[in-house]
């Protein structure tokens, strides 16, 4: 038997799970800054959906980093590569679309729908490998699976963690008919619900095949529905992708509904009401020497210091992980310090986190402390 991901060796198998972590990452600065960028007093269902997705997320990353843990990985977010450069295309590789930074809207409640898309293909994907496309879009910021084998691209969040549970799966068995298993981590790695924000689902250890299989159901689900359907398997709360439809459609989905088709009470967006922040800024374009750019330095350096916070919690010390959910909503001040202010030398647009996290790190700490001493 051959995986369909063409995950040929454990390695990879780490490698992909490493890739998982920096997928359900890759999400968390898009939908933190839409939430932010909404103007007091208006799209109070906006933002609440937006919050409770962001809290699931960091579950999402928290899971795949038990998963990887779990089979002998080491979870390591501080490395260069880990936060995308927006605009980027996701992690797992869809081609169609890139998820970047900006302002709560119709492009990026667009752009947030196709992240959180059930596996549902178009005709033209379904010849061929069940599973796998070659990707064949030009790309700026293409992120590969892995090294060696960089034509794995798939069309929906779902259908790369149904490769990673095909492959869990195939060398499970195998180690087995050897006497062995995959599962040899250390279990005290594994964070769980009492180290978790209350919310967001269940976290358990991985530990073997079936909980590695559970804890992967419960992304898919949360992000897309169970089997077709809206909700997720167990806490019958809405799928990610619907939470979003809702917005869209300015209606909620009631029990019974079907996709596409909310019939409950009626919801209010306004479509003009975020900050005109600049899509995917960069710290280069905003004038030296100005405090908005002092502001998205210090921002950047603080997000490194909760992205090594959060390597320390998924490498034996879990409990730290209790003070990551809050942390991600005390970056609210600072993220607002710069969308709420105008951009010198861009009439009509704000400022903006620029998440450029482990570039030019030496030069930004060196900012930083400069600005202390001053």
């Amino acid at each position: 038997m051959h995986t369909h991901s063409s995950i040929r060796t454990l390695d990879e198998l780490r490698e992909v799970l490493h890739e998982a972590m920096r997928l359900e990452h890759a999400t968390i600065p898009p939908y933190l800054t839409a939430l932010y960028s909404i103007k007091p007093g208006v799209n109070q269902d906006a933002a609440q959906i937006l919050r409770v997705i962001v809290v699931e997320e960091m579950l999402h990353l928290t899971i795949a980093a038990n998963v990887l843990n779990a089979i002998g990985g080491t979870p390591d977010l501080r490395r260069l590569d880990f936060v995308v450069s927006y605009p980027a295309y996701l992690p797992d590789g869809e081609t169609d679309f890139e998820v970047g930074i900006q302002a709560f809207g119709r492009e990026a409640l667009a752009t947030f729908l196709k992240i959180e898309r059930p596996a549902i293909r178009p005709e033209n994907l379904k010849a061929g490998n069940p599973l796998i496309q070659r990707r064949t879009a030009p790309h700026k910021s293409m992120l590969g699976s892995h090294p060696s084998n960089n034509e794995m691209h798939f069309y929906s969040i779902g259908e790369f963690y149904m490769a990673i549970v095909c492959s869990l799966k195939e060398f499970e068995a195998k180690a087995q008919r050897e006497g062995g298993t995959i599962f040899t981590g250390d279990i005290s790695r594994q964070v769980t619900s009492e180290y978790y924000y209350s919310g967001g689902g269940e976290l358990l250890p991985v530990f073997n095949l079936k909980t590695a299989l559970d804890a992967l159901e419960l992304i898919i689900e949360q992000g897309e529905g169970d089997g077709g359907g809206i909700y997720d398997g167990d806490e019958h709360e809405l799928a990610h992708y619907y939470r979003f439809d809702e917005l869209v459609k300015g209606r909620y989905y009631i029990k019974g509904d079907k996709p596409g088709h909310p019939t409950g009470p009626q919801l209010q967006v306004d479509w003009d009401g975020a900050y005109p922040i600049k899509p995917n800024l960069k710290v280069a374009e905003i004038s030296d020497g100005s405090e908005l750019r002092a502001a998205a330095i210090a921002f950047n350096h603080r997000y490194g210091e909760f992205l090594k916070l959060l390597t320390l919690a998924y490498n034996g010390q879990p409990s730290l992980l209790l003070e990551a959910v809050p942390i991600m909503f005390e970056f609210r001040n600072m993220m607002l310090e710069l969308i709420r202010n105008p951009l010198p030398g861009h009439p009509g647009l704000n400022g903006s986190p620029t998440y450029e996290i482990g570039r030019d790190v030496a030069a930004q700490e060196a900012a930083c402390q400069a600005e202390a001493v001053a």
